[in-house]
């Protein structure tokens, strides 16, 4: 799975430590998932996306 995090922090102007605070998780969870090292839960998904007015689809891309 990816995700467009980053790209869509840079969009909105976020830093990593911004949106964490925003979706309630610590920096380096943000960091682990913009690297692809993590997996979220379907809240913190759904949290991230809510903050960038997406469906959770939208951020994180399933791949086969």
């Amino acid at each position: 799975m990816r995700n467009r995090i980053k790209e869509l922090r840079a969009r909105d102007d976020l830093t990593q430590l911004d949106l964490a605070k925003l979706v309630d998780v610590r920096r380096e969870t943000i960091v682990f998932l913009e690297k692809g090292k993590y997996n979220p839960s379907l809240k913190l998904a759904h949290d991230i996306a809510q903050v960038f007015n997406l469906s959770i689809e939208d951020v994180f891309v399933f791949e086969e």
